[in-house]
């Protein structure tokens, strides 16, 4: 995965978020039972989980809108529950819905936000960071596209110049396009040094914009690292898969590599667990040049962030990863 130049490592950092024994009740049920997790100053920090997990009653209890029954939390180093208005002016929320104020241009609704704190960033440029430009400055906000009523909602969450923001589901309803252009905004946003603590269900997200990534799940968090360690995925085993050509069998490959073979095919194509892949493709190589055969549709592929995502989330509720559409 690509990093940014001058990206720090966690451990250098100071902590923006610190929580340790988290719990919230409702009722019967448990909706966090004993969360932990710290996020450092200057990091773009993904928290995953699947609908019910205990995602968005951490995230309200952190941002100060929700009660806890037992644990300990801190963020900029003051307890949310006891939040003064001057924290309140260091955090900036981006919420899944905001239905916005219909009646104002951008522009006006962005000064009106603006009026609200007591040291604003310019307005033009923080409509410039997030792609707003001078056209759309000037359009009811009743009248954007999702995409764009998206980036205001961005805007309003930065003009405070907060020192950490929380991003709910940030491109909901972006097509390919807008989302990328979306990371890319928020990559200014690293570069201005803020702590972002983003939720996404877009693993691909999640993989080009986190440092690093926790995923809840039954109100725990069940894992923790950067997206390339997360799971073990840099040591997990890379799939191999290949065709052979008519008339040869997959049986008469090098015992080796038939010690690897899964029993069940992919697409037609026979599939190799590998964890060596570059030595057991020399292999399959040299076995099919002495054939004088070419193997065909070969392909390489590590577990991507998503299969980590579901073979965690599927063995924390009991459940085969395979079972997991």
């Amino acid at each position: 995965m690509r990093r940014r130049a001058g990206h720090r490592s966690f451990l250098a950092m100071d902590t923006a978020i610190s929580v340790h024994g988290l719990r919230r009740s409702f009722g019967d049920v448990e909706a966090v039972a004993g969360v932990d997790l710290e996020v450092g100053h200057g990091e773009i920090f993904a928290f995953l989980g699947p609908n019910g997990a205990g995602k968005t009653t951490t995230i309200e209890i952190l941002e100060g809108f929700g009660e806890r029954d037992a644990g300990g939390v801190s963020v900029l180093g003051v307890d949310p529950a006891q939040a003064t208005s001057d924290w309140r002016q260091r955090v900036g929320i981006v919420m899944q819905e905001s239905p916005g104020e219909q009646e104002l241009t951008v522009r006006e609704c962005m000064e009106l936000y603006a009026g609200l704190y007591k040291g604003p960033r310019p307005v033009d440029d923080t409509l410039e960071l997030v792609g707003l430009g001078p056209e759309a400055a000037e359009k009811m906000t009743g009248t954007l596209s999702g995409g764009q009523r998206r980036r205001l909602d961005v805007a309003l969450a930065l003009i405070g110049d907060p020192e950490l923001i929380f991003l709910d589901e940030p491109t909901t309803g972006f097509d390919p396009a807008a989302r990328r252009d979306a990371w890319k905004m928020l990559d200014g946003l690293r570069d201005l040094g803020k702590t972002i603590f983003l939720t996404t269900h877009y693993m691909e997200e999640a993989e080009r914009l986190a440092d690093r990534i926790a995923v809840i799940a039954g109100g725990r968090i069940i894992d923790e690292g950067t997206p390339a360690t997360i799971g073990h995925r840099d040591i997990a085993a890379s799939e191999i898969l290949f065709s052979l050509p008519p008339g040869v069998d997959d049986w008469e490959l090098p015992d080796d590599l038939l010690a690897l073979m899964q029993p069940e095919r992919r697409d037609g194509r026979i599939e190799l667990h590998s964890a060596a892949p570059l030595a057991d493709l020399t292999r399959l190589g040299s076995w099919a040049d002495g054939r004088g055969i070419e193997v065909g549709e070969l392909e390489v592929r590590r577990p991507t962030l998503e299969d980590v995502y579901l073979r965690l989330t599927a063995e924390a509720a009991g459940a085969p990863a395979e079972e997991v559409a």
